[in-house]
């Protein structure tokens, strides 16, 4: 990499319609970051972390203070604060176009399909499991908000999958019923067990629980990775999620067994 290049694949690895890029812009545009946070609709609190976000991304501050002057200072766009723009305006055109391009050969049946196909496949992670969902409820919790994700399964109704985050995260992912969304957690964080699931009526409780169809499950004696349908519908095609069981579960394919998954081991994707 050149020395003073700029990792803007890194950068806008977010959609162009994420409120980082929008911050970014209003602060160009009117030279404050406070006034630039009112514009977006966030607090002050969460701009700031959107700037920090962005700045670990590209290594170079992209705001610098402006002192003095009739409003007493301010803020405005460093050089690598402009272009970081520019080239955030540049991939909003290329991706409007290759999307434009992907609808007009995609029927009306498929378009819901190629979206969430198109979200999925911008994302490069770690993570096993990811979920293309829709957003339920929001509602703060102990200071954070647990949201409430819808994932669809044929001829069933959906599965409600919770998550909790910062009230910062959801303004920044500007997070609103029905907007759709990807969820993603590691196989690590979902412990399976052949246990009957508990009935959980607390609302506060932060983990989630469901019953799954074990698809297939490893038979080391330490226990190890097992994949599970989220159906109950036999012969179902889906969706899947894989986990971890611990030794001596003794678990086989067809059988039913629980699965937990802390809420605050979600990590929710905006895709819109």
């Amino acid at each position: 990499m050149k020395k003073n290049a700029l990792p803007l694949a890194e950068v806008l690895g977010f959609e162009a319609s994420d409120k980082r890029i929008d911050i970014l812009r209003r602060i160009g545009q009117v030279g404050s970051i406070s006034e630039a946070a009112r514009g977006a609709g966030v607090s002050y609190k969460a701009a700031w972390q959107a700037l920090e976000t962005l700045g670990n991304l590209a290594g170079l501050p992209l705001v610098e203070k402006v002192v003095g002057g009739s409003g007493g200072g301010g803020a405005a766009l460093t050089a690598a604060g402009q272009r970081v723009l520019q080239a955030a305006d540049a991939l909003a055109r290329a991706r409007q176009q290759a999307l434009a391009s992907l609808d007009s050969k995609a029927g009306d049946g498929a378009a819901t399909g190629a979206a969430s196909s198109r979200a999925a496949s911008a994302l490069r992670t770690s993570m096993r499991n990811q979920f293309a969902c829709t957003v339920g409820t929001l509602r703060p919790v102990q200071g954070q908000v647990r949201v409430q994700l819808l994932l669809a399964r044929e001829g069933e109704a959906p599965l409600a999958l919770h998550a909790r985050i910062t009230r910062e995260s959801a303004q920044l992912l500007g997070l609103r019923p029905g907007l759709p969304v990807l969820a993603l957690c590691k196989a690590t964080a979902v412990r399976v067990t052949g246990q009957p699931a508990r009935a959980r009526a607390d609302a506060l409780d932060a983990t989630n629980v469901w019953a799954g169809v074990v698809t297939r499950a490893s038979r080391a004696a330490a226990g190890g990775e097992v994949s599970l349908r989220l159906s109950a519908k036999s012969g179902a095609s889906g969706p899947h999620i894989v986990g971890f069981a611990a030794a001596g579960h003794g678990l086989r394919a067809g059988q039913t067994a629980t699965i937990g998954l802390d809420e605050s081991a979600v990590v929710i994707a905006a895709t819109d």
